[in-house]
């Protein structure tokens, strides 16, 4: 299965610390340097490969000749730019969809800027965005002129054409659909949006036939034509329905649709809906979790199942039978215990590119021979580690005070399974519709080599679980979705796997928040607390969302609270609450969470008497990039850390 690591980098000494008295170091260099490439994806005629490769400051884009795997061409944006997806149009060009990404832990935002890149080309050709902004963020209620655009579907039938959709930046864009050639730059209008913030769905054919968007209140609308001369008529408002309906694409028969429903209560369903009379039939429905991801057809437009996210990867298909899902099987019978995904496939369909990961693998690419059932490794992702020495993770459950019930993920170090250890619980950040999965999460598996187990909670508010449970955190931050974390933690311990008095609480963005609110609540259940480019001002956070648009000011109502309720759920205004040592780190470029949350809560804590130590870093943004930096945050998190719960630094 590990064919592609070559000679893999030993790691045995680091992990083997993990079980090792306090004294013990470990090495940071694997978990602080920069991968070599990210995403990779095969072109048509399978002679050359596009990768993402992160630098410090921006993630660009290479071609690699996959005979001799020399790079033959690449692409690359100004400082914050990212590559927020590509797709090979013809063998010898990919356009690019660029975005903004200020750290490591600011999610990608799309910018609406394109860029083509063709291989033996001088340079990359901008079709859409700015001439002097290639990679900001078009704010929202802008006043721009600049059109910008986003691919829907690279039209493999049409070679050289690609189909996009276009609007100008605004406080509520609206969207047309429109083909464009590559090699003339001629553009044809195939379809207005009926709705704003619109995305669209197509059939098999390529015809557009779904539009869906969001009024101003955020609610959910579809809208479905029978053809390209036919008039768009809506066939869902998830105000008047009580459901959100999302399209996923159609069967061959021109008529039945794939739809994702999500209802008031319990996870996300796949139905089939007969667009001549609106009747539905179920498809697939998890009785935990949401579909985690759509699998397609190798045409990349019919869906013919879902990929799930719980105890492990999962993957149910419509139909069994149909080729791709035995291609599925297959490659899951190869790589048992892991997931498995194929990013692209040539044009021929003989080769497809795999990728597969786990809880111990950041993850491998493979080449599959659809034919000759064949895999031979590509690349694999942070090499440097070997799989059987890193930390098992397994899925945890348990209920809420008030009975719901809650799911998460356990990463133990190695060691006796059995005894009580330091416990670090490391709420994710988001807060909403964000959820941590099973899967290789560095942050964890560093803890869990110094010595830690390492609790990761899906409080009421994450994604992947239902509406319903989405909905539970809705004006709950320091309330309910508190309690989760709380009685999660306090669940490790009656289970024993937590010493009750070795248990910190680590937290980033969102996390921070939670950090700093636990300490403030249970004062007597954990005994420091680390916020990472954390939000404590909330009524602040929530006046900067409210004077961007009109649909953020109500998103903000709805999921923060008014405004005026906040006072009492900004950690700036508790610090007297708190009696655990805190460890605050902040970026002066983040623009997600202001440093001044940081400093203000750290100037609380100080007056309020708590032992606070600090890291901030002028040139980072919403989590550190940089390699110094990173070495430099985790050198003080695990002195912190050992400090008080006694596992090792690192060095």
């Amino acid at each position: 299965m590990h064919g592609a690591r070559g000679i893999a980098w030993w790691l045995a000494v680091a992990v083997a610390i993990a079980g090792a008295p306090a004294r013990a170091q470990v090495d940071l260099t694997p978990f602080v340097k920069r991968d070599t490439y990210e995403t990779i994806k095969i072109s048509p005629d399978g002679a050359h490969l596009a990768a993402t490769m992160p630098l410090e400051d921006r993630t660009v884009l290479v071609v690699v000749n996959r005979a001799d795997r020399r790079i033959v061409s690449g692409g690359m944006g100004v400082k914050n730019s990212a590559v927020w997806d590509f797709w090979w149009v013809d063998d010898e060009r990919i356009v690019i969809s660029m975005a903004q990404s200020l750290g490591s832990k600011d999610p990608l935002y799309a910018t609406g800027e394109l860029h083509a890149l063709e291989i033996g080309a001088s340079r990359v050709k901008r079709l859409f965005g700015r001439e002097d902004d290639v990679g900001l963020v078009q704010r929202y209620g802008a006043a721009d002129s600049v059109e910008l655009a986003t691919v829907i579907d690279p039209l493999h039938e049409q070679p050289g054409t690609v189909m996009i959709a276009t609007w100008v930046p605004g406080a509520a864009p609206k969207t047309q659909v429109e083909t464009l050639n590559m090699r003339s730059g001629r553009r044809n209008v195939v379809a207005s949006a009926p709705v704003r913030r619109a995305g669209f769905t197509l059939d098999p054919s390529g015809g557009v036939r779904f539009a869906d968007g969001l009024d101003e209140r955020n609610y959910r609308k579809l809208y479905y034509r029978e053809d390209a001369d036919s008039p768009w008529r809506l066939v869902n408002d998830s105000a008047q329905s009580g459901f959100i309906a999302d399209a996923l694409g159609m069967a061959a028969d021109g008529f039945t649709a794939y739809v994702r429903v999500s209802r008031k209560e319990g996870p996300d369903a796949i139905e089939a809906w007969d667009m001549r009379t609106l009747a539905r039939e179920p498809l697939l429905r998890d009785p935990v979790v949401d579909p985690d991801r759509i699998l397609h057809d190798v045409d990349g437009r019919t869906p013919i199942g879902a990929r799930y996210m719980d105890d492990g990867v999962r993957m149910r298909f419509f139909d069994e039978s149909s080729a791709m899902a035995r291609r599925y099987r297959t490659l899951e019978n190869a790589f048992p215990g892991a997931g498995v995904a194929i990013t692209s496939t040539t044009r021929d369909g003989r080769l497809a590119l795999v990728r597969v990961w786990s809880d111990r693998i950041a993850g491998e690419y493979f080449l599959f021979d659809t034919e000759a059932r064949t895999a031979n490794g590509v690349f694999a992702r942070m090499e440097w580690f070997q799989p059987e020495a890193m930390a098992a993770t397994r899925k945890i459950e348990t209920k809420a005070r008030d009975g719901v019930a809650l799911h998460g993920y356990l990463t133990l170090p190695a060691g006796d399974e059995d005894a009580a250890r330091p416990l670090v619980v490391m709420p994710h950040g988001g807060p909403y519709g964000i959820h941590d999965a099973w899967d290789f999460d560095l942050d964890a598996q560093l803890l869990a080599a110094a010595g830690y187990a390492v609790l990761r909670l899906n409080y009421r508010g994450s994604g992947n679980y239902g509406r319903a449970f989405r909905a539970l955190g809705a004006q709950e931050w320091g309330g309910t979705m508190q309690d989760d974390l709380t009685d999660a933690t306090r669940w490790a311990i009656e289970q024993g796997i937590a010493d009750p008095e070795r248990i910190c609480i680590v937290g980033a963005s969102y996390g921070g928040y939670a950090a700093l609110m636990g300490v403030a609540r249970e004062p007597s259940l954990y005994r420091c607390a680390v916020g990472y480019v954390g939000v404590y001002d909330l009524q602040a956070m929530h006046a900067d969302r409210a004077r961007s648009a009109a649909w953020l000011r109500h998103w903000a109502n709805d999921w923060l609270g008014a405004r005026g309720s906040l006072a009492d759920k900004s950690r700036v205004n508790l610090a007297d609450r708190i009696k655990a040592p805190v460890f605050l780190a902040a970026g002066g470029a983040d623009d997600i969470a202001p440093i001044s949350h940081s400093r203000r809560m750290e100037r609380a804590l100080k007056a309020a008497g708590v032992p606070v130590q600090t890291l901030y870093i002028d040139s980072e943004g919403h989590g550190f990039r940089r390699e110094a930096h990173r070495r430099e945050y985790y050198l003080r998190l695990l002195g912190f850390l050992a400090e008080h719960l006694g596992g090792a630094t690192g060095r």
